[in-house]
């Protein structure tokens, strides 16, 4: 079992790519594949979107790794904190041992470096269920992190509590970032997301959308999936839609059917719920593995690397 240091817990490039961008004025509000122009997207399509497929998931994973990687290291103007929100399931596991491991280990400037998390379930931290488990043992215990920089989700609270905690800590550090009085939840910088084989992302399931998804920046939710605990804690579309940057990591046969049905034309947001995702100025990537893109017949194959 990880060992978790006290504070954390309160008492009590493989693979070719292929990329989709919105063009110029000739071809505004359309996506281009080198140069073609594509069918018109669905209302709720993400600006400045691209699709990266990769050869399998461990080629996805070194290409992620090395996203993030670029990205926490881009100079800040104003010497802000980098914000980074990841989410659990198997898909990251892979990215979070590069992570924890040199180069990534030592090239990463973590000591800026604040990580959320998109969702969690209500078990404790050192649960086998916790995402925040997952990402502490293959990741964070491994790097020169801070403890007070790592704000995660109280599984081990009842999810209404862990909602309205996570809720008052998303509030506290964009005040602290100086975000500005009046903001309720911070800009981040990076999220990291999965899919799941029903098309969930976060703890954002199928079925009639919550009303409380376009009011507040967290939602206690219960939900059914694979046997795991119902009972969680979201980020809703609120937050997600206001995140700079936007990572989809998709890999396997078993979640080719939730990723065409979510990227195709039109799809229903109460069925697959990314297509609640408005954001209007993030960059959105979607990194995924062959085996996931094998029903997206839309879009173009991309070829293998040599």
């Amino acid at each position: 079992m990880t060992s978790i240091p006290a504070g954390i817990v309160p008492k009590g490039r493989a693979g070719t790519n292929q990329f989709l961008r919105r063009r110029g004025p000739a071809g505004a509000g359309r996506l281009a594949y080198n140069g073609r122009i594509l069918p018109p997207t669905p209302p709720h399509a993400m600006i400045r979107t691209q699709l990266q497929v990769f050869d399998d998931i461990l080629s996805l994973s070194r290409a992620a790794a090395e996203y993030v990687a670029s990205l926490t290291r881009e100079p800040s103007p104003d010497d802000r904190p980098f914000s980074l929100a990841v989410s659990g399931g198997g898909t990251p596991q892979r990215l979070f041992r590069l992570l924890g491991q040199p180069p990534y280990s030592l090239i990463i400037p973590w000591n800026r470096v604040h990580v959320f998390w998109c969702d969690e379930r209500c078990v404790s931290p050192d649960h086998a269920e916790s995402n925040f488990h997952h990402a502490y043992g293959l990741w964070l215990q491994h790097v020169s992190i801070p403890t007070t920089h790592l704000h995660r989700i109280k599984g081990e609270l009842s999810a209404t509590e862990a909602a309205a905690d996570y809720a008052a800590q998303l509030a506290a550090f964009a005040h602290a970032t100086l975000a500005g009085p009046d903001r309720l939840w911070p800009q981040i910088d990076l999220a990291v997301l999965g899919l799941g084989e029903d098309g969930h992302v976060a703890s954002l399931f199928p079925g009639p959308i919550h009303a409380a998804e376009a009011a507040q920046p967290t939602l206690a939710v219960t939900a059914e999936y694979q046997g795991r605990p119902a009972d969680r804690v979201t980020l809703t579309p609120l937050v997600l839609n206001d995140t700079r940057n936007l990572l989809f990591l998709v890999s396997g046969a078993a979640k080719a059917e939730a990723l065409a049905g979510t990227l195709k034309p039109q799809a229903d947001p109460e069925r697959w719920p990314v297509a609640r995702l408005r954001p209007e100025h993030s960059t959105v990537i979607w990194m995924v593995d062959r085996a996931a893109a094998g029903r997206l017949d839309e879009f173009p194959r991309a070829r293998r690397q040599a």
